[in-house]
């Protein structure tokens, strides 16, 4: 499949599940990337709720490598403020502190990247000029009440990553249990100094990236937009 095909399939837009998910099955059905979200604040209780069951996460030999700053309120406000001017400003010296993509990007991978960007900027009528606009909003965390940044020690190696991705994984799906919407943001991993400036991270920590969540607003045309998955068929080999 080409990638201009999969960015006509693309503009299938769906409304967005506002409810709580009941079931695992239905928690992962509905998790979306969220990119608006009302101003409702999330219960401490709540948050502090999803972070300790999210601790259940596996990891290698149980070193629970993971660490999670919550950001809310002025802070929230503050931190994204400031990464939002560099970004828009174009600052320069700020680069992540690891590789997330390839330096060269190919397929299928690329197409797919490509249908994700360029369906999502159709849905919403955004023009080439204002992708950047619409980009600096992840900054933002999109309007969402509470903000997370994920960091992991320097010395820990691929294997920790991998725990810290399933501890992510555990937030974004019981927030969905309780009602709660989320936006997993690499792109908050682009200003790492500003980060650790702004919320006195060491520099022993490396800033994997954050997470936007809050209560979905179920209006937004952008959370409509949910990106097409392949069929089993392209990524499952059966051996008898």
């Amino acid at each position: 499949m080409t990638s201009t095909s999969l960015q006509s399939d693309q503009s299938e837009l769906s409304p967005i599940d506002a409810g709580s998910a009941a079931s695992v099955e239905a928690a992962i059905r509905t998790r979306r990337s969220t990119r608006a979200f009302v101003s409702k604040p999330v219960e401490k209780e709540l948050l502090k709720k999803i972070l300790i069951m999210a601790n259940q996460a596996p990891s290698g030999s149980n070193i629970q490598p993971w660490r999670v700053y919550v950001l809310a309120g002025k802070t929230l406000k503050r931190v994204g403020a400031t990464i939002k001017e560099a970004f828009l400003t174009s600052e320069p010296g700020h680069k992540r502190d690891y590789a997330y993509y390839t330096e060269a990007l190919f397929e299928p991978y690329l197409g797919r990247r490509r249908a994700c960007g360029w369906g999502m900027y159709n849905a919403l009528g955004i023009e080439t000029d204002k992708m950047k606009q619409q980009r600096a909003q992840n900054y933002e965390f999109f309007g969402a009440p509470v903000g997370l940044i994920f960091t992991i020690e320097r010395r820990l190696e691929r294997g920790s990553w991998i725990d810290c991705g399933m501890f992510m994984q555990n937030i974004m799906l019981l927030a969905r249990h309780f009602g709660l919407h989320t936006c997993p943001q690499a792109s908050l991993g682009e200003f790492p100094d500003i980060v650790r400036a702004e919320l006195g991270i060491p520099q022993e920590q490396i800033i994997l990236g954050g997470m936007s969540l809050g209560y979905a607003d179920p209006d937004a045309i952008v959370n409509r937009f949910q990106p097409l998955r392949d069929p089993l068929s392209s990524f499952v080999t059966y051996w008898d």
